[in-house]
């Protein structure tokens, strides 16, 4: 199973690897109780997003297979990702946009579809599950 990111087009967003103007898209976002709220994290001792945690986080996406960053409108907003189990052919899926400004957009929606339909006809999976966060 070849478990390279492929670029994946939509009518809004691209899924594609990290590029380095991905780091000032990410940094430039505020690290909001909600969005920490919304991916699992502790909002007891929120600081402010460094410059080297920006590029730690684009590096990871960068080292992972089957990791997109979402870009919409030139912009970094996200990411996507295929965790793929090959012995059962399935994969958990994970979505995650930190641009609060392209929330209730649809765009979670279109990217969830893209990377379903790359699961399911490219990597022919049985099965793809999310966890969902309150």
């Amino acid at each position: 199973m070849n478990n390279v990111s492929p670029l994946l087009k939509g009518k809004n967003v691209i899924l594609r690897k990290p590029k380095d103007s991905d780091v000032n898209d990410y940094l430039a976002c505020k690290q909001t109780k909600e969005l920490i709220r919304m991916y699992g994290g502790d909002t007891r001792n929120l600081k402010p997003l460094t410059l080297q945690d920006a590029k730690r986080h684009v590096e990871y996406i960068k080292s992972q297979k089957l990791n997109w960053c979402i870009e919409y409108q030139q912009r970094f907003v996200g990411e996507a990702r295929l965790t793929v189990n090959e012995y059962d052919r399935r994969a958990r899926y994970a979505i995650g946009l930190f641009d609060s400004s392209v929330w209730n957009q649809g765009l979670g929606t279109e990217v969830t579809k893209l990377v379903l339909a790359y699961a399911f006809e490219h990597l022919h999976l049985h099965r793809v599950d999310l966890r969902v966060l309150e």
